[in-house]
């Protein structure tokens, strides 16, 4: 098997980039669980969208908790009533529960999530605050042939 290392290429990137990298490698083995899918997608400058392929959950059996730069997106399926007298010949239609944990950058909170045809959608947005926003500093320049002036008190 061969393995690329990208961190050379990250060395000249400063916050929410790497994110993509630690959401799929944090906490997770080689054998990573695939269950739910997800994509991770940038919908503006500071605008992000998780969305997992959670079909045949319903909103009540979703749980969405931020805490301390983790989102935590968790699964349970309700005890189906065994009073119908169903035999499947084939389950493809995953019924286990799921936690899946994606590592968040500073400064990045969930606005959202929507629930629509099967799929999850949790909006992130990247709330940089005025102090650490770039700012702009302005350079003078003294004359050079400008005459010196030279102070002198009277007594």
């Amino acid at each position: 098997m061969r393995h690329v290392d990208f961190s050379p290429l990250y060395r000249s990137t400063v916050g929410f980039d790497r994110l993509f990298t630690m959401l799929d490698s944090l906490g997770q083995p080689e054998a990573a669980q695939s269950y739910p899918p997800y994509n991770i997608e940038r919908t503006g400058d500071n605008t992000y969208r998780i969305t997992m392929a959670v079909a045949g959950f319903d909103e009540s059996e979703l749980s969405i908790e931020a805490h301390a730069h983790v989102l935590a997106v968790k699964g349970e399926k309700a005890q189906e009533d065994q009073t119908e007298q169903t035999e499947f010949l084939y389950r493809g239609i995953a019924k286990r529960g799921f936690e899946r944990r994606f590592q968040l950058a500073d400064h990045v909170e969930v606005k959202n999530a929507s629930l629509k045809n099967g799929l999850l959608h949790i909006d992130l947005l990247r709330n940089i605050p005025e102090a650490m926003k770039p700012r702009r500093i302005a350079i003078s320049a003294d004359p050079v042939n400008a005459p010196k002036a030279i102070e002198a008190h009277v007594v």
